[in-house]
């Protein structure tokens, strides 16, 4: 989920927190398992500050090791010693177990977008991205910040927050269901479909989509069960030639290949510039393929340029790649 969201829920997990009576009878506690649950549901995302370094290693890295099984552990260890300094009588028993259901509800949210975790490392370095929510979501930051609101104005934190943790499940158990209708429905559409993605959007009943065939990539965007196709393409492997193999090690491009599970590819050829373009079919924005990884070369196949990442226009791209060489 985005920041907001995860700042939201962890105030109102603070606030379901006084359920606790060795929480809710002492006020050093209370302040303590407060603080020490805002910040366990933002610890995770500490990793954002690898953006400032390059494209490739927040790709790469970004919901990696701080989403992982040690992560998880370790995370409200942390907390809970360096909150122990500020509050040395508050319970740590209490205070490590409420930092931990808050590093672990943050991990546990992030599974459901489109974008996931490696949340089983070191067991597994598979993304778990479930498809079922946007990383951000107005429905679920509205309903925090109502019960919020609610709470604000001196009702009852823990029965605000029960009906508001009751209402997201079933929440939740309805975009399963209508996830679930949408992929059935790109299956009906396209015969022969034998890998489909639904990634959702802002909008409840606007989704988008990408599907496989043995013989196509087929993108699209559903309303409810209704299927608008936009894009077809050739299903083309990789060609298996020295340009390629010089392209798949730049670290740009692994890194996309890391992540993305469908995609397409380009290659141009500029005066003495070869390209290799590979393109994203999850992402289609205003007929446009906005995540790419795009790998420039001379004649020899010596790598001049390259960039990964979310770009919205040509000119863009044009700017994040050296030209300098043309």
């Amino acid at each position: 989920m985005d920041t907001g969201t995860h700042i939201v829920m962890g105030i109102a997990l603070g606030g379901f927190a006084l359920a606790d009576p060795v929480v809710a009878s002492n006020p050093v506690t209370m302040t303590a398992v407060i603080s020490g649950v805002i910040i366990g549901s933002l610890a995770p995302d500490v990793d954002t500050v690898l953006k400032l370094r390059d494209n490739a290693v927040y790709i790469r890295h970004h919901r990696g090791a701080t989403h992982s099984i040690p992560a998880v552990i370790l995370w409200p260890i942390l907390i809970t010693g360096g909150l122990s300094l500020f509050f040395p009588e508050a319970n740590l028993l209490h205070l490590w177990l409420w930092s931990f259901l808050a590093v672990f509800m943050h991990v546990f949210v992030d599974i459901f977008n489109s974008y996931g975790t490696q949340a089983l490392r070191p067991i597994s370095n598979r993304w778990i991205a479930l498809g079922v929510v946007n990383t951000f979501d107005p429905i679920i930051f509205g309903a925090h910040v109502l019960a919020l609101t609610i709470w604000a104005f001196g009702a009852n934190p823990v029965w605000t927050m029960s009906v508001l943790y009751i209402s997201m499940f079933i929440y939740y158990l309805v975009r399963f269901a209508v996830q679930a209708a949408i992929k059935q429905a790109v299956r009906n559409t396209i015969p022969g479909t034998d890998k489909v993605f639904v990634a959702p959007t802002m909008r409840f009943f606007h989704w988008r989509i990408a599907a496989d065939t043995d013989r196509h990539h087929y993108v699209g965007r559903a309303y409810g069960r209704a299927i608008n196709i936009y894009d077809k393409f050739m299903k083309k492997e990789l060609p298996d030639n020295n340009m390629i193999q010089a392209a798949l090690k730049d670290k740009n491009m692994a890194a996309f290949i890391s992540f993305s599970p469908l995609y397409r590819w380009e290659i141009n050829e500029y005066g003495n510039i070869y390209e290799v373009r590979l393109i994203d079919l999850r992402y289609r924005s205003n007929d446009y393929y906005p995540f790419v990884a795009v790998v420039h070369m001379d004649k020899d196949c010596k790598i001049l340029n390259s960039y990964t990442g979310w770009i919205f226009s040509e000119d863009k791209l044009r700017k994040k790649l050296d030209y300098s060489h043309n």
